[in-house]
């Protein structure tokens, strides 16, 4: 373990994670990182709280040794920063990161941060980025500052020579955060980029090829992808480095410079809640019969009884057919088509057909858009441009909607988001909620979770949970609650679990004669212009989980004297790390501010935990007491489906180990 290292570094004299002869021109581990083994877990889950006390000690002495160093230099030149500049990258280029280089690194950048932003950074955020720096993740507190914390550490590695990806969980992070940040960068003459899932090729590879480049994780790894598919893997990186000097290799038609070194934001959300999604780049297959089939077994599946001739479940979506379900279908006419012949086939396209149907539903888990069948994110409730389901399912819903039918996708090639961020030869991270995934990212990825104090009194003040007996009393109690707050000038968050519920509020908010706004993967052209008037005295505003990450809510003049912005969670989320994303909106930096959770207990996670005496006896009021109860029926629930996603989970990794396994026998392992 590394707690035995002198100091926070892990390995300062390393050979820098560059593109070059050493590592060839695209660098990565040939195999994952080893992430920790079971005496490994145990040694740390027994030393964990004495290691982070004696972390946090070394960090804060290297913030304070930052700071008196970036006092130092603050009256020199722009000229004489940029010589310093150029003195300090030939230092990194010899000596690697050593510790003398990294204060000065991180000195010359804390300077060019206050010209070009005009504020230095806090210490708390020269903490954060040096232990990413040093390949862990920083637990940072919503509002805390975590984009310029990414930035200080991406501005090391890049002025290291080294290709940095800022990684973070949407496209419009991506843009805000690169702009926001490109004067510092340019201070220091490195150079930023940004990839969005609209860019082209060109675009791409102009991004790619900056020193600091801010993306999603998905289109990261699908340009990873696409880079496979045009690399020969029979070639090592020394045959293609000797084909590049004799002149018989062309020249490269990747995008990527390697996977050197990556600062992932928000990445409990990156690298857990999304690692149940292998990504997969697909081709269109031959749509020749497809469409009468998928047609064919909708009209089947329409002809089924629930609970007789099958069950759906709503939480996994998997629908399975009960025995008097395929005697049905044995019974049924033959079809002419040679698949339905086959039964296992028939089964499995019945099953999708019935899971189209009974499970996904619009406004919750897609949005129909255009004449066009868009998935929405679970985590973040934002459209997925690009993601489309497989197996036939998404034409099947497209048929379902009326939609013109889209190819149907085969694989070309795919890889999981555990076994892709495993490759960086250099990661870090960052995230405000992470701390209940620590052992996963311990066990997965290898990565330890410091958390960095707040820079100031946490000012939050928490109301009771409360549980309704259904969705109309639980709106009658947030309109109550809304018009209550608002009185007093203060502003109003209210997080919904789906579009179809942040509308359904918003008709009831506006029966009741109250001005909101509305933010949803329905009008996600809007959000920038939402957030910026949320923190507004007397404004309402109703969101998905859109708002519940990297959106910052500045408070207008007074608001805080009000007492802050009150979030109102309505949202019974699959994990705790979700409702405290929402919560986290209210009370940054000092602020002033307050929540509460207001449930019902019709809500599908919670339904199946509530005993119908109990909901019975609920008013209008709700309930609040006995505290412990009301606890165990929120709670229990996300225990179970956050334990079902962290098995999911390690099948997948266990399914992608060995078909990576399997292929090595062939000699075709990547």
């Amino acid at each position: 373990m590394d707690l035995l290292l002198r100091g926070p570094l892990r390995a300062s004299h390393a050979a820098l994670p560059v593109p070059g002869i050493l590592l060839g021109r695209y660098p990565e581990r040939a195999r994952e990182a080893n992430p920790k083994g079971r005496f490994g877990i145990a040694a740390w889950r027994a030393l964990a709280a004495p290691a982070d006390t004696l972390r946090l000690r070394r960090y804060r002495a290297f913030a304070t040794a930052v700071a008196e160093r970036s006092a130092a230099l603050a009256a020199i030149s722009t000229e004489a920063l940029g010589m310093r500049v150029r003195d300090l990258r030939a230092d990194l280029s010899r000596d690697g990161f050593a510790e003398a280089c990294l204060v000065e690194a991180f000195a010359l950048v804390d300077l060019a941060a206050q010209r070009a932003l005009g504020h230095r950074p806090f210490d708390t955020q020269v903490i954060a980025a040096r232990i990413m720096f040093d390949r862990r993740v920083a637990e940072m507190a919503t509002g805390e500052g975590k984009t310029l914390a990414a930035a200080l550490c991406a501005a090391v590695g890049g002025l290291a020579g080294v290709p940095v990806h800022v990684v973070t969980v949407n496209d419009y992070l991506v843009a805000r955060d690169a702009a926001h940040m490109a004067p510092m960068f340019a201070a220091l003459g490195l150079t930023v980029g940004h990839v969005l899932s609209t860019h082209d090729v060109d675009a791409r590879r102009r991004a790619w090829a900056c020193d600091v480049t801010y993306c999603t994780a998905k289109e990261l790894v699908f340009d990873y992808l696409r880079d496979r598919s045009v690399r020969d893997p029979a070639l090592s990186e020394l045959h293609r480095s000797a084909a590049a000097l004799d002149g018989t290799e062309a020249a490269p038609s990747t995008l990527l410079r390697g996977l050197c070194m990556a600062v992932v934001d928000e990445a409990d959300s990156i690298l857990i809640d999304e690692a149940r999604i292998p990504l997969v780049l697909s081709a269109a297959a031959p749509q020749s019969g497809q469409v009468a089939f998928h047609a064919e077994a909708l009209t089947i599946a329409r002809r089924l009884v629930p609970d007789r001739d099958f069950l759906a479940d709503p939480q996994t979506r998997a629908v399975t057919l009960t025995d008097a379900g395929r005697a049905t279908l044995d019974a049924w006419p033959a079809v002419e088509a040679a698949a339905w012949r086959h039964r296992l086939q028939r089964d499995e396209a019945i099953g999708t057909a019935l899971a189209a149907l009974h499970v996904y539903r619009s406004d919750h888990h897609y949005l129909v858009r255009d004449g066009k069948v868009h998935i929405i994110d679970d985590s973040t409730g934002r459209l997925a441009p690009g993601r489309v389901w497989s197996r036939g399912l998404h034409q099947m819903i497209e048929l379902k909607e009326g939609c013109a039918t889209s190819a149907e996708q085969v694989t070309a090639s795919q890889i999981t988001y555990q076994r892709f961020f495993r490759r960086y030869l250099h990661l870090g991270g960052m995230s405000g909620t992470v701390r209940e995934a620590r052992s996963e990212l311990a066990t997965v990825y290898g990565l330890d979770v410091v958390a960095v104090p707040l820079r100031r009194p946490d000012r939050r003040r928490l109301l009771p949970t409360r549980l309704f007996r259904d969705h109309r009393t639980q709106w009658l109690a947030v309109i109550a609650r809304t018009l209550a707050v608002t009185e007093n000038g203060r502003p109003v968050l209210i997080g919904t679990d789906s579009v179809a519920a942040s509308e359904s509020l918003g008709r009831a908010l506006a029966s009741a004669g109250i001005a909101h706004a509305v933010l949803s993967a329905r009008n996600d052209g809007e959000e920038a212009a939402i957030v910026a008037q949320a923190g507004c005295a007397g404004r309402v505003t109703v969101a998905t989980n859109m708002a519940g990450r990297g959106t910052d809510i500045p408070l207008a003049a007074g608001v805080a004297d009000s007492g802050g912005l009150h979030v109102i969670s309505c949202q019974h989320n699959a994990s705790r790390r979700i409702d405290r994303q929402l919560i986290g909106r209210c009370a940054r930096q000092g602020d002033p501010g307050s929540a509460e959770t207001l449930l019902a207990l019709d809500a599908p996670r919670l339904a199946q935990s509530a005993p119908q005496w109990l909901v019975q006896r609920i008013g209008v009021h709700g309930m609040q007491r006995p505290s412990w109860l009301v606890t165990l029926l929120v709670r229990l629930p996300q225990w179970r489906e956050e334990r079902a996603q962290r098995r999911q989970r390690r099948a997948l990794l266990a399914r992608d180990d060995r078909t990576t396994k399997s292929l090595s026998v062939f000699g075709s392992l990547e």
